[in-house]
C-alpha cells in the first residue's frame, strides 16, 4: 500500500542495510504466549528503526468446507473495511505513515503482514490499523459484491491459462475428497454462493487467540515485543485451537486426465502426495529434489528434457510440504506433437533417479548450492519473519535456522535413494495433460 517513491527509496536502503547485518548468523528466536493465548515468536533486530509483523491464523482454504474460496475471500476483505474505516481510509492510514499491510490465505493458513517504522506516531497508527482489521472487519455488502465480481473475473482468466487449469485439475486428482483438493480461490459456483453471514461466521470461528501465531522481527526489546503482541491480538476472542486436518491418503493407482485446450503447446503436470512440514525425510527429499528438478538449468530434468532433446524450454519438480502431506509436483510445457515423448522422458528421469539416486558429484554440487545461498534467504527482516511464521505455525524446532546447513550437509546419496523409493511411486502418479488442439474449444476429456 506504500506508493510514495521517496518512501520506497527509504525502505530499499533500509532493507539493504538490514540484509548486510543479518547475513552474519542465524537469528536468536524468543517465544512466549500472549495474553490472548496466541503463540509469539520474536527476533530482535536493532540495526534499523523498523518492525515486521506476521499474524498467522489456522484459517486456510482447507477449512472452507463446502464454500471453497471462503478463507481467501475473508482474508482479502480484511483491508476493505474495519471498525469505522472503509478501504480508502485504511489505505490512507497506512500510506501516511509509510507502512505496508497485506493479507492472504493459502491451503493451510491466513497471513496478515505489517511492516512499519518504530518511530511514533507511525507505529501506533499502523499497529492500531492491523489490530482493528483482524478483530473488527465489517464485511460490508457493497465490498462483498465488489470482491465477488473481481474474483469471478480472475477465475475466468484462470480458465485461459493451461498451466493453471492443469494445476487445479492435478490437485483434485491427487487429493480426491481431502480439503487440499479444492483451489483456495474457489469456483464460480462457490464464490457466487458465499454470503456475508459466511464471512462473519468463518472469521468468528477461526480468527481467535488460540488459533493465532504472532511473528515479530525488528528494533524492539522483549518487553516492547510483548506489548506489541498483546496489542495486536487484544481484540480477538480466546477461542479454542482447531482440530488437525485429516490425513492424506496415498494414490492406489495411476490416473490420467486429458483436457483439450486450444493451444499450440501442451502442458503436462504430474504428482502425488509428498511430505508434510516437519517430516523426518524433509531435508533428504529437499536435497534430492534440488538435484532432480529444483535447481533450474543444472537439474536432471532440465538436462534430459531441454539440453539433450530440446523438448521444452523449462521443466521442474518440487515438494510443497503442508500441515498434512502436500504434493510432490513436476511439469513441463512442450509442442503438441512432442507431448507424449516429453512426458515419457520426464517420468523415465524420475524412475531412474528413484532407482539409482544421485551421484556423489551431483550431491556435492547440490549441497554447495543450497548452503551457499542460504544466508541470502535470511538476509532481511521480512525473510526472517516469514521463517518465524513457518516455524511457529508448523511447530518446527526453534533451532531450525541454526541447524539448516548442518542438516543439508548430513544428507547422503544413499539416504536420498532410500527416501525417494519409499515416498514416491512413478506407477501411482496422477497426470494431467492440457492442450492438444489449436482449434478445439477447451474442455475436459476422458480419464483413465
Amino acid at each position: 500500500m506504500c506508493t510514495d517513491p521517496r518512501r520506497f527509496s527509504i525502505w530499499s536502503s533500509a532493507l539493504l542495510l538490514c540484509a548486510a547485518g543479518n547475513l552474519q548468523a542465524a537469528p536468536e528466536i524468543q517465544t512466549w504466549q500472549a495474553a490472548s493465548g496466541a503463540r509469539v515468536l520474536f527476533v530482535a533486530s536493532p540495526e534499523l528503526p523498523m518492525v515486521d509483523v506476521n499474524l498467522v491464523f489456522d484459517a486456510g482454504s482447507a477449512r472452507d468446507g463446502e464454500r471453497s474460496g471462503l478463507a481467501s475471500m475473508t482474508a482479502d476483505m480484511l483491508t476493505q473495511g474495519a471498525g469505522d474505516w472503509d478501504a480508502d481510509a485504511i489505505a490512507v492510514r497506512i500510506e501516511d505513515v509509510g507502512a505496508k499491510l497485506g493479507a492472504s490465505a493459502d491451503r493451510d493458513k491466513t497471513s496478515v503482514s505489517l511492516r512499519t517504522l518504530t518511530r511514533q506516531p507511525a507505529m501506533d497508527t499502523a499497529v492500531e490499523t492491523l489490530a482493528t482489521l483482524v478483530s473488527a472487519p465489517t464485511f460490508a455488502d457493497a465490498d462483498l459484491e465488489r470482491e465477488r465480481r473481481n474474483r469471478l473475473i480472475a477465475l475466468r482468466q484462470d480458465e485461459e491459462s493451461p498451466r493453471t487449469v492443469g494445476q487445479k485439475a492435478l490437485y483434485r486428482k491427487i487429493f480426491g475428497s481431502h480439503p487440499y483438493a479444492a483451489d483456495p480461490s474457489g469456483t464460480a459456483e462457490t464464490v457466487t454462493a458465499i454470503t456475508r453471514e459466511d464471512l462473519v461466521d468463518f472469521h468468528r470461528r477461526h480468527y481467535t487467540g488460540a488459533n493465532a501465531l504472532v511473528a515479530i522481527v525488528g528494533a524492539l526489546d522483549r518487553p516492547q515485543a510483548e506489548a506489541l503482541a498483546d496489542r495486536i491480538t487484544a481484540g480477538l476472542p480466546k477461542g479454542e485451537r482447531l482440530a488437525p486436518l485429516p490425513g492424506v491418503a496415498d494414490l492406489d493407482v495411476a490416473v490420467t486426465e486429458q483436457i483439450t485446450f486450444p493451444s499450440s503447446q501442451t502442458t503436462v503436470v504430474a504428482g502425488q502426495p509428498g511430505m508434510r512440514r516437519g517430516d523426518p525425510d524433509y531435508f533428504t527429499l529437499y536435497v534430492g529434489n534440488h538435484i532432480l528438478g529444483g535447481s533450474g538449468l543444472v537439474s536432471l530434468l532440465m538436462e534430459e528434457i531441454r539440453e539433450k532433446r530440446g523438448l521444452s524450454y523449462s521443466t521442474y519438480s518440487y515438494f510443497l510440504p503442508l500441515a498434512q502431506p502436500g504434493p510432490f509436483l513436476m511439469g513441463l510445457q512442450t509442442k503438441n506433437d512432442q507431448a507424449d515423448q516429453a512426458r515419457e522422458v520426464m517420468l523415465d528421469t524420475l524412475r531412474r533417479f528413484i532407482a539409482s539416486g544421485p551421484s556423489e558429484a551431483e550431491l556435492t554440487a547440490a549441497k554447495k548450492n543450497i548452503t551457499g545461498g542460504f544466508p541470502l534467504r535470511i538476509a532481511s527482516n521480512s525473510d526472517i519473519v516469514g521463517y518465524l511464521a513457518v516455524i511457529g505455525f508448523y511447530d518446527l524446532p526453534l533451532d531450525y535456522l541454526d541447524r539448516f546447513t548442518d542438516r543439508i550437509e548430513a544428507v547422503t546419496a544413499e539416504q536420498i535413494k532410500d527416501a525417494f523409493s519409499r515416498r514416491l511411486d512413478p506407477d501411482r502418479l496422477a497426470i494431467v495433460v492440457v492442450g492438444g488442439s489449436t482449434e478445439q474449444t477447451a474442455g475436459v476429456g476422458g480419464e483413465g
